[in-house]
């Protein structure tokens, strides 16, 4: 079996098993282009199920564009509470104050355009562009680009640039004209729900005779990464500054981490301070206040996705 034979033969089992297997979940149940907007977004460092309810919240509270262009940003940051990648709802809201302003309300469809919105890269762009308007445009997120690695045994980092163009191509060739949207999430089901990173449930595959990693015994070893990284660590300084019964808090910075959201001050300790002097140091910087430094409260371990933290807060 050539390529373009295998990529037909894929695309007509995959979507077959799609039709008796996908998932039942609350953006598919709608076909309007905010829906699957809003949804994508929030999947883009979010697992479904931890989406689920956010998504049915947000969408109570802001149920079209028009309203979430509206709202204060503070809203839609506490609509966002506890989800986390703050940033992607600033962008949500931008991007949707532009869609009133330049597209009269509505989502742009060309993929090229939606690229060009706040927070819209080129997996979402793809995926909006795909699901809401059946534009044939293949999406390589790393359920998809687990299935693909596995399918044609490619073993090459899947993050190197070569190697996402490779698997770009064979996801279009397996595309068929108009079915887009079904077949890419068809792929996500495929790979969050039987394709799984460690051990793949390759016996109940609709593909297993396809896949040229499980001909090879090489489903478990693929995709191949480079070894991880080891994340730097930071110790933190931060006060719970009090003064005749009230406590300050101040405002991040709106462009850098966690932007504009509220902290006690603090920072990193450079090399050669103390807690305290750190603290002292960062508390002057931040607010212009000078502070007595008492007790030690706690300590905090914490992770994010490229450093961890310990918090001293005192």
């Amino acid at each position: 079996m050539n390529v373009a034979e295998q990529c037909a033969e894929i695309s007509r089992q995959l979507l077959r098993w799609y039709r008796r297997s996908a998932r039942d979940l609350p953006w598919r149940r709608r076909s309007d282009p905010y829906a699957i907007w809003i949804s994508e977004v929030m999947l883009q460092q979010t697992r479904v199920t931890a989406a689920v309810p956010y998504f049915q919240r947000f969408l109570k509270t802001f149920p079209n564009v028009r309203r979430l262009a509206a709202a204060k940003i503070d809203d839609v940051l506490k609509a966002w509470e506890g989800l986390g990648y703050y940033g992607r709802a600033r962008n949500l809201h931008a991007a949707a104050r532009r869609i009133v302003r330049e597209f009269g309300g509505k989502i742009p469809s060309r993929i090229e355009t939606l690229r060009t919105l706040p927070g819209i890269g080129t997996y979402t762009a793809a995926a909006i562009a795909s699901i809401a308007f059946g534009c044939d445009e293949p999406v390589l997120d790393g359920n998809v680009i687990r299935v693909l690695c596995r399918l044609f045994a490619i073993g090459q980092d899947p993050r190197r640039s070569a190697t996402q163009k490779r698997l770009t191509s064979r996801a279009r060739k397996l595309i068929s004209s108009g079915k887009a949207g079904t077949f890419n999430q068809a792929m996500m089901d495929l790979g969050a729900t039987i394709c799984i990173p460690r051990t793949p449930r390759c016996e109940l595959c609709p593909l297993q005779k396809l896949c040229r990693a499980r001909a090879r015994n090489l489903q478990t070893k693929l995709p191949r990464r480079a070894p991880a990284k080891e994340l730097p660590h930071y110790d933190i300084a931060v006060g719970v500054i009090f003064r005749r019964g009230r406590i300050l808090i101040d405002r991040r910075n709106e462009d850098g981490l966690l932007g504009g959201l509220w902290e006690f001050p603090g920072g990193k300790v450079q090399r050669g301070e103390s807690f305290i002097e750190a603290l002292i140091r960062e508390v002057r910087e931040e607010v212009n206040v000078e502070i007595r430094v008492e007790n030690e409260l706690t300590k905090v371990q914490h992770a994010y996705s490229h450093f961890r933290i310990t918090m001293h807060v005192f």
